[in-house]
């Protein structure tokens, strides 16, 4: 059976033919380390496009099945079927030395991982695609990128949606045409480096519970302890570390792994001893007690005084967005318009892409279909993507354009005059585009939210998302609520780093089950080399309420030129309620320096 149709054209040549192993899989919640696989499909793809294998199982996954109303699969229905161990040497065979793919491919990623740990086996898989992030890039119009909404645009038959397999056989379908407007639009595929991973990295951990106190300061000489205060320990102790940390938390102290200016007091037996937490005790004038001390203290541990929980929420409110900067009486002569910026030094571009946002535009970092004009700026012509924009018939302007666009009309304005235009989105609705330092209140109850980042792709040269989840005092509660990726999600599960492709990654964030310690998520990017945000351009920054469904609001931020790390936006408290800003403050020094100013010190 082929799911390519003789028209696909596709060659090994061309960067869009592969041998894929399309996956999908029912599980019992959404949490991968503590979860289960119930059901697992595969199907095998040439180069070809021709279907080179398919298999589909149900799994006995010896516990609860979660929620049967969303996959159906009962716990009766699911008893007697094969465990994973027992079909996982065939499922590694399908998917050895293919890319795999699945729509939202992380989490599909993540459970296989799972799942091939929990069965003493390497997940063989070293590349994977996900099509929703593809489809992202593609940005066909439709109202959302479900799976089924897709399926409708692409005219592919659903039959049993939440059924692994029919899933896996609309998603060929989904494939064959996401790559053909791929290949039409001359974009590059999101494929995302699967390095292998060590099973102790998927070993279950009980989550980590946040301290329930605010941080009363730094101890002084002679008073006890307070709950609250943030507690570090360094060098060898008589006890076992292990049970220092247990007695602190048991006494409601906040034990840190690491040491900042908002740190409590510093327990080592060598103050001298010159290790990473001793100099910056030393440095930030953080007070040292030895562990002698620290145990007598905690015979007196004072009442401190808890975070504070937010008063009920109140009905859905309408969006409030920040006010667009004026151009004139009513004039949003842009209202609809998606412009990509070509060629210009960072500035100009820069400059050019915030006027297309005065003007009631919203300025794209990529071409997509969504794109329905292009400012072409001193060298923009020499762009590898201007032969396409032409055969796309897409509106060409110079920097006059963004003077009047009323009034200004070029020679390729004129030649486009007969274009067909731009699709609009059946039912969707318009996100809403924020300037720098723009606000939005996000609808309550809606979690968990998608803030996705996206940038051109780079030849050299890595931008890594990451985020911080923070305190009334602006700092992290506890190391751990730093998510980046060696450490992509936080103890409660409650933020985590979704990796895309190579130019787009996605922070969740589950606001609804966050603790009243966390006022804030700050979420930001770093260059990995010798650039700078200058040599990457504008940053798109997207807030989702899924991660298929249409962005509430979007951003483009640019930096200026010898930037290192870019604060994109936060989420914040405001009472009851959250809001999103858009950022776009950039700093010349590493991450290093952003996490120790929010209390996390990674060279530790």
């Amino acid at each position: 059976m082929s799911l390519a149709p003789p028209s696909l054209g596709l060659t090994s040549t061309d960067g869009y033919a592969h041998d894929w192993a399309l996956v999908d899989v029912e599980t019992s919640g959404l949490i991968p380390r503590r979860d289960r696989v119930l059901s697992v499909a595969v199907v095998t793809i040439g180069r070809d496009g021709e279907q080179t294998g398919e298999f589909s199982t149900l799994l006995d996954p010896r516990c609860d099945p979660g929620p049967v109303d969303v996959h159906g699969l009962t716990a009766e229905r699911l008893r007697g079927a094969p465990t994973f161990d027992q079909v996982a040497e065939r499922i590694g065979a399908m998917l050895q030395n293919r890319v795999l793919v699945a729509h939202n491919a992380q989490f599909d990623y993540d459970f296989l991982a799972y799942v091939f740990a929990r069965a003493r086996r390497w997940l063989p898989v070293s590349q994977r695609l996900c099509t929703l992030a593809l489809n992202r890039q593609v940005d066909p119009p439709t109202a959302d990128m479900k799976l089924g909404t897709l399926a409708a645009h692409y005219g592919v038959p659903q039959r049993h949606a939440h059924d692994a397999l029919d899933d896996t056989r609309v998603l060929a379908g989904i494939l064959r045409a996401s790559l053909q407007e791929a290949a039409r639009l001359a974009l590059p595929l999101p494929l995302v480096a699967c390095p292998p991973r060590a099973e102790s990295q998927f070993t279950p951990k009980p989550p980590k519970t946040p301290c329930a106190y605010r941080n009363p300061g730094r101890l002084t000489p002679g008073a006890p302890l307070r709950q609250g205060m943030k507690v570090a320990i360094t060098g060898e102790t008589s006890c076992a570390r292990a049970e220092l940390i247990g007695r602190g938390v048991a006494a409601g102290l906040n034990m840190m792994g690491s040491v900042s200016h908002h740190t409590s007091v510093l327990v080592t037996n060598e103050p001298a001893s010159g290790s990473a937490k001793a100099r910056r005790a030393a440095a930030e004038g953080v007070p040292v007690v030895d562990e002698y001390t620290f145990l007598q203290l905690l015979s007196g541990v004072e009442a401190g005084a808890t975070h504070q929980a937010p008063g009920p929420a109140p009905a859905i409110p309408a969006p409030r967005q920040a006010e667009p900067v004026p151009v004139g009486p009513g004039e949003r002569p842009l209202a609809g318009h998606r412009v990509l910026v070509l060629g210009g030094a960072h500035p100009e571009a820069s400059s050019a892409r915030g006027r297309v946002v005065e003007l009631g535009g919203s300025a794209a970092v990529n071409l997509s279909r969504s794109v329905t004009d292009v400012v072409v700026l001193t060298g923009g012509e020499n762009d590898r993507r201007m032969p396409r924009i032409v055969e796309l018939g897409l509106s060409v302007h110079d920097a006059r354009w963004l003077v009047d666009p009323t009034a200004t009309a070029t020679v390729a304005d004129t030649e486009a005059a007969g274009a067909e235009a731009p699709d609009t989105p059946v039912g969707a609705a318009t996100p809403h585009v924020l300037p720098r330092g723009g606000v939005i209140d996000l609808p309550a109850p809606v979690s968990p939210w998608h803030v996705t980042a996206s940038w051109a792709p780079q030849e050299h040269g890595e931008v890594d998302v990451v985020a911080f989840v923070l305190d009334e005092d602006e700092q992290v509660t506890f190391d751990e609520d730093f998510v980046f990726y060696g450490a992509p999600e936080n103890p409660g599960g409650t933020v985590h780093l979704l990796t895309n492709g190579p130019a787009e990654q996605t922070i969740t964030i589950d606001l609804a089950a966050l603790p009243p310690s966390s006022h804030r998520v700050v979420i930001a990017a770093a260059i990995d080399g010798n650039l700078s945000f200058g040599d990457v351009g504008a940053v798109q920054v997207a807030a989702a309420p899924g991660n298929s469904a249409t962005p509430l609001t979007h951003a483009t931020l640019d930096a200026a030129t010898s930037e290192r790390t870019l604060i994109l936006a936060e989420l914040y408290r405001r009472g009851p309620l959250w809001r999103f800003r858009a950022v776009g403050q950039g700093y010349d020094h590493g991450l290093d320096a952003l996490a120790r100013g929010y209390g996390v010190d990674i060279a530790d």
